[in-house]
């Protein structure tokens, strides 16, 4: 699972949730620009209530904690660290999916993949990585 979006693959992402990293990193982009602490702050790993849950519903009470908080979200902009498998043919269908539980149009999210050229864990395709930014406007007086 990566943005929402099963990537067939023999080898897949281990984690306490579906362990969709891309969707992790745009709720940690969104949780820090708030000042709302992290993801692990939210939603830890150390009990059971998270276990296998969809990223995308974390997301989802992730956007309603922005809005509480008084800030609408401008755009997302994120980057996946992968060498394998190629990512770029699921592109549309993350910024979809992404953009759905944000509440915006999928041309306010964009996705970017590199593979890093075979440097460092990611490289040696033992794992993936990925990091997100925001723009976040503040609706409160």
């Amino acid at each position: 699972m990566l943005g929402g979006v099963t990537v067939p693959h023999e080898k897949g992402l281990e984690g306490h949730s579906d362990a969709d990293a891309l969707t992790h990193a745009v709720i940690d982009a969104l949780l820090g620009a708030a000042g709302l602490g992290d993801i692990g702050l939210h939603f830890p790993d150390s009990g059971e209530k998270y276990r296998g849950i969809r990223s995308l519903r974390l997301l989802e009470e992730t956007v309603e904690l922005i809005k509480d908080n008084g800030f609408t979200i401008g755009n997302i902009d994120a980057t996946v660290a992968a060498q394998m498998p190629k990512l770029a043919p699921f592109r549309d269908a993350m910024r979809q999916k992404l953009a759905a539980c944000l509440g915006m149009g999928a041309d306010r999210v964009n996705i970017k993949f590199t593979t890093e050229e075979g440097l460092g864990f990611t490289g040696r395709g033992e794992g993936i990585a990925a990091a997100a930014v925001c723009l976040l406007e503040e609706t409160r007086a």
